[in-house]
């Protein structure tokens, strides 16, 4: 089964919900549409689905024209990230749904929900209505109807949004092994680049209804073609800075003078904008290569074993995702350390610039 959007847009009341996007649809693992909030997810997710027709532009499946048909004439499972479950039917009755509407033999019902709800923890609970279970517990279920559908595509937008951390992180891993050996395509909304990549498969990064860029997921995670791509695929938020090259150095904020050995010999003189992922930026330097910066601290945030300091660097405010736990006052003067060869370098235009051999994009990101 392929399914492509052809130039596929969307406009409502004068917004843009999706600008001209096209993509073919990849068959080994996930589909991810990542993306933050309003940048045209779940209005693709709706149009894959039928619920939508685009203004312009075509949805394909197997090479026919489907953009006009119908829902209920697509053999399609979706689930939200708020829950739709029948308050007046069982858990195992809601899951049971569309094999009912579908006339599937009655003991064959009972083994694919069964087996549904073991793999999502739903055993306990099967003969209980969502109003008695926890909204974890009900988006538990909506997933389950779906997964037991048996579709040849599947739509998930954002579906484990409200699930505890420890469920969330086990389905994670669990979902792209359901679907594997199945043949059905999923398409997968998240606004988590983590997520993103602890799914695999492809990613298609949006931005307000555009498509920025779509691959293999690490690829695009590694090798983004423009700055919007790279701060969409960064959490913690991407450092940026603008800088200055002046006869093979680069110079920031008239203070910091430094060089990129790839970058030597590949650009003229003229302004540039670097970014940084916070984990490469370290309390502390690791090497005689790395410059170091004077910040002032924002904020410090312990989250388990790693701090993420929030600093302003010059104008420019940072963030250093330091291993470990790092006790420091707002207010307080720091020195970071980055490898100037970490950096990712784009015009002022937002492209990337010098970045021609993938294995130079690898080494850069690693």
């Amino acid at each position: 089964m392929t399914i492509e959007l052809d130039h596929v847009t969307l406009h409502r009341d004068g917004i843009t919900y999706l600008d001209n996007v096209s993509m073919k649809l990849e068959s080994d693992g996930f589909n991810v549409l990542l993306g933050p909030t309003l940048s045209g997810k779940t209005t693709l997710l709706r149009i894959l689905a039928g619920i939508e027709k685009p203004d312009t532009g075509r949805v394909m499946v197997d090479g026919k024209d489907v953009t006009g048909v119908s829902v209920q004439k697509r053999k399609v499972a979706m689930v939200y990230q708020q829950f739709i479950n029948y308050p007046s039917m069982s858990v195992f009755d809601n899951i049971a749904s569309p094999l009912r509407v579908a006339h599937v033999d009655r003991k064959e019902i009972a083994t694919r929900v069964n087996s549904v709800a073991k793999l999502l923890k739903l055993e306990p609970f099967l003969q209980r209505r969502p109003g008695d279970l926890s909204g974890g517990q009900q988006q538990r279920t909506a997933l389950a109807r779906a997964i037991v559908k048996d579709a040849s595509l599947v739509l998930l937008d954002e579906p484990l949004a409200n699930l505890d951390y420890k469920l969330r992180e086990e389905l994670r891993s669990e979902l792209p092994k359901l679907f594997r050996d199945t043949g059905t395509k999923v398409v997968y909304a998240t606004a988590e680049p983590g997520e993103a990549l602890m799914l695999g498969g492809h990613t298609a990064t949006l931005c307000e209804g555009r498509l920025t860029q779509f691959g293999k997921t690490h690829e695009v995670f590694r090798n983004p073609h423009d700055l919007i791509t790279a701060k969409t695929f960064s959490d913690p938020p991407l450092n940026v800075v603008s800088v200055e090259k002046r006869a093979g150095e680069f110079v920031m904020e008239d203070k910091v003078h430094f060089t990129i050995d790839r970058m030597t010999d590949q650009l003229s003189d003229g302004r540039y904008v670097l970014a940084l992922r916070p984990h490469h930026v370290s309390l502390k330097a690791r090497n005689s290569h790395e410059i170091e910066l004077q910040g002032k601290v924002t904020i410090a945030e312990i989250s388990g074993s790693e701090t993420f300091v929030h600093l302003d660097i010059g104008t420019h405010g940072w963030v250093c995702q330091a291993h470990g736990v790092h006790r420091l006052d707002v207010g307080q003067q720091v020195s970071v350390a980055v490898d100037p060869d970490k950096f990712i370098v784009f015009n002022e235009d937002g492209h990337r610039v010098g970045e021609h051999d993938d294995r130079v994009a690898r080494a850069a990101h690693g």
